[in-house]
């Protein structure tokens, strides 16, 4: 069933594509992507869960013991900031760096593993995820200078603000906008609160390609 938000946007239908393990695998069939960069268990699938409206949408890699690409999410939307009518977009779970002895090393790897994700036109736009309750971290900042380097827009998105208080919600959203030279949008998977916000932003990042 279709699912209303509070945007004048209905969410038709959200579901899992693929797991690409190659540049081959990804689809390319007009339908702008969105990636979203961001460290290990800063909560990319729990966004993704959220903007879906569904608990369980996203998963971790079908394929085992590969290294992927991305795992891809295709939302089927009417309305919005995406329309007039029926728009599509598909949400891209990059790797998480952080995982591996922490801070530039993972980054590096990051870079590595995305070059061929990267490399095709249909990318509309980036998602930069930090976590709010820990600004400055050097892995944050170094991945933030990566995506200067590459020819698409690119947003920073503050998840799990839910978790601070008001004192400490104000400092680190300042602190991060400092750090990573950007205005910051602050979101919760749990609450909802700046998910309307994303999807516009989304929607502006879709139909605004390239």
């Amino acid at each position: 069933m279709p699912r209303a938000f509070g945007i004048d946007m209905k969410l038709i239908d959200a579901r899992f594509v693929t797991s690409a393990t190659g540049a081959g695998e990804i689809p390319r069939d007009g339908v702008p992507h969105v990636a979203l960069v961001g460290r290990s268990n800063v909560g990319k699938s729990s966004l993704i869960n959220a903007l879906a409206r569904r608990q369980h949408l996203a998963r971790t890699s079908a394929a085992a013991g590969k290294t992927r690409l991305a795992n891809l999410y295709r939302f089927d939307v009417e309305g919005g900031a995406g329309g007039p009518g029926r728009w599509s977009v598909y949400l891209a779970d990059l790797p998480g760096y952080g995982y591996a002895r922490g801070g530039r090393e993972s980054v590096a790897a990051l870079r590595d593993i995305a070059e061929a994700y990267f490399s095709f036109d249909g990318i509309a736009g980036v998602l930069h995820l930090v976590d709010a309750r820990h600004p400055g971290l050097d892995s944050d900042v170094d991945a933030a200078e990566w995506l200067t380097t590459l020819n698409v827009e690119t947003a920073t998105i503050a998840t799990k603000v839910d978790k601070l208080s008001r004192s400490e919600r104000t400092r680190n959203l300042k602190a991060l906008a400092r750090q990573l030279g950007t205005a910051v949008t602050p979101t919760a998977a749990v609450n909802g609160e700046g998910l309307d916000d994303l999807w516009i932003l989304i929607a502006r990042l879709s139909r605004h390609r390239p």
